[in-house]
């Protein structure tokens, strides 16, 4: 018997893919919880084979729950279940080590079978996604351009990214400046959602 644990913070999705997987004779759903920082805590307690995480999630998105998990409990193989097919979220789940990237468009069999690869050491990635991730160049942006972007992208300004990131608002000015060139942006709104859309945020 394969062990699940779901993530998912919507409720009828989440009791949707526990309905379904419970019709499998050989899976059985042996957590659910609706925030990616319950994630650990319950794959600790119930033990899991496989992790099914969405990636838009309420207190650590998915990625870095998956990415925890690795590092906490290696043992447990992970899937990424997610209604946002993007590259950039592709290439950072592969790096937290998931196993797994399915499209929540999937046919119920086609989770189920990914599961089971995953439980069995395999890879399963969403052929189109891997292709047009494939395609998609490198992500341009240095680590702290990234936080001062996202942080852009929220709304806050340069005085308020500086404070939060230990920066002087010169300097978080030229990293938003290096973001929109090298993202060949009109302006920083633009920017963000350039890095939005390929995944890098």
């Amino acid at each position: 018997m394969i062990k699940v644990l779901l993530a998912d913070d919507h409720h009828v999705v989440r009791g949707a893919l526990a309905t379904l997987l419970g019709l499998e004779p050989d899976l059985t759903v042996v957590a659910e919880v609706e925030r990616g920082d319950e994630v650990l805590p319950a794959a600790r307690s119930a033990r899991p084979d496989v992790a099914v995480l969405d990636i838009d999630m309420p207190g650590l998105d998915g990625l870095a729950a998956a990415a925890a998990l690795r590092e906490a409990v290696p043992d447990i193989a992970t899937l990424m279940l997610t209604g946002h097919g993007k590259p950039g979220h592709l290439r950072r789940a592969l790096t937290a080590g998931v196993r797994g990237f399915l499209l929540k468009t999937a046919p119920p069999e086609e989770l189920a079978a990914g599961i089971r690869k995953v439980a069995a050491g395999e890879r399963v990635l969403d052929p189109n996604l891997a292709l047009t991730a494939w395609d998609l160049a490198d992500n341009p942006l240095t680590p702290r351009e990234t936080d001062v972007l996202r942080l852009a992208a929220e709304g806050a300004e340069a005085p308020e990214i500086a404070g939060r990131l230990h920066l002087s608002a010169g300097t978080v000015r030229n990293y938003l400046t290096a973001a929109v060139t090298k993202l060949n942006a009109r302006n920083r709104v633009d920017a963000a959602r350039i890095a939005s859309e390929a995944g890098w945020l």
